[in-house]
């Protein structure tokens, strides 16, 4: 069963009708739109975890003996490709911050009306807590050869598969068209948007070097041709650019990575939820060419050279444990941004806002580069003859 089917038109229809009804709306029907945008996303939110636990679990279990193994490579390229994103991004800091002439006005927005009603439905665990769990129930299992638990796994991902299948990716179009009718409203994409424009752009920029580099050092190592894995990921990317949230992008990029014909499908089922949770590489581009824009804004000079390496080493850690969330990164590293880079309140202020109007662009790189790092892990298996397990009933 295809259920992407015209999900891109739809997604793109949501944003533009989002948009519009947005900027014509009056206070009571953005309370009714927000209501329902909190509904929905309190829903996905709650997916989340289910689809974590009944994707990485079992497919650590299908590893078996090579579980562990298989583990520490997708953890090391998520780092590597994390702090190389950070490091690069550095190096444009350096050479075009000083030239651009950037006065940040930050107008106040228009103030979204409250709730109708706050329904809170709170996730059986947190998203990090149901990565814990799945990686050591799933190594555990394989090491134990527990079948009865691995039989449990491989039914648990049948129910969550229905789930994912039936109501996420079937809520996604309006709850993303919801997300920019608030944005609309509130006057962040009419006013806000300008401040940073070129900074968002030279990010952007950033963004597409940095993929198109994983994906050609991906194709060099494994062997194959990167573009039957980048030619897929259209709708993932523009659930990104919706959901402004890796986890919630989960599903689709799921069913993307999966019509690829070079990626071995035991591992699209290990790595991408994995992925969507610890490689963060956009963000972490974003947030080091912003910072250094805002120390530069507001303290007049660019953080030293020694200081710069130290926060992109952190930040790559604190990625792999930041949230597949909304501004997840950035809220993660704010203590890095606090105590490295010795920011103040205001700067801290400016950083979360500015980091906020390209969100949506950073989590679809982070998304897209997910699957260079599963044609890595592909090519890791070949190379060292880890047979592949035939997975039956999958997206």
């Amino acid at each position: 069963m295809n259920i992407l089917g015209s999900l891109p038109m739809r997604l793109l229809l949501g944003v533009i009708l989002g948009m519009g009804v947005g900027l014509s709306v009056g206070e009571g029907v953005m309370q009714v739109i927000l209501t329902v945008k909190s509904l929905l996303g309190q829903l996905i939110n709650f997916c989340v975890p289910l689809i974590i636990i009944g994707f990485i679990a079992p497919s650590i279990t299908r590893l078996g003996q090579h579980a562990s193994v298989m583990l520490r490579v997708a953890i090391t390229i998520a780092y590597v490709s994390s702090i190389g994103a950070a490091f690069f991004s550095t190096a444009a800091g350096y050479t075009l911050i000083p030239f651009l002439n950037i006065t940040p006005t930050v107008d106040g927005l228009q103030e979204l009306p409250k709730l109708l009603f706050d329904l809170k439905i709170a996730p059986v665990m947190s998203v990090m807590s149901a990565l814990v769990l799945s990686v050591l129930i799933g190594l555990a299992a394989a090491w134990t050869k527990s079948n009865t638990i691995i039989k449990c796994l491989e039914e648990f991902q049948q129910i969550v598969l229905a789930i994912v299948t039936r109501i996420v990716i079937a809520i996604l179009p309006v709850f993303i068209a919801c997300t920019f009718c608030g944005l609309a409203y509130e006057g962040a994409i009419t006013r806000q948007l300008p401040v940073f424009l070129i900074v968002v752009v030279i990010v952007m920029l950033g963004h597409y070097i940095w993929l198109a580099l994983l994906y050609l050092l991906a194709g060099a190592y494994a062997g194959a041709n990167p573009m039957n894995v980048v030619k897929h990921y259209g709708p993932a990317y523009i659930t990104a650019v919706g959901t402004m949230s890796s986890a919630a992008t989960l599903a689709v990029a799921l069913k993307c990575a999966l019509k690829s014909t070079v990626l071995r499908k035991d591992l699209v089922n290990f790595g991408i939820p994995l992925f969507a949770n610890i490689h963060l590489c956009g963000s972490v581009l974003t947030e080091v060419f912003f910072v250094m824009v805002v120390s530069q804004v507001l303290y007049g000079t660019l953080p030293s050279m020694g200081t710069m390496v130290l926060f992109c080493l952190l930040l790559g850690i604190f990625a792999i444990g930041a949230p597949g969330v909304p501004g997840g990164t950035v809220m993660a590293s704010l203590g890095l941004i606090i105590s490295v880079l010795g920011f103040d309140e205001t700067g801290t202020a400016l950083m979360l806002t500015i980091f906020a109007l390209q969100d949506s662009f950073g989590t679809a790189c982070n998304v897209t580069g997910d699957g260079a790092l599963t044609l890595m892990l592909t090519g890791y298996a070949e190379k060292h003859g880890i047979d592949e397990v035939k997975e039956a009933g999958l997206l």
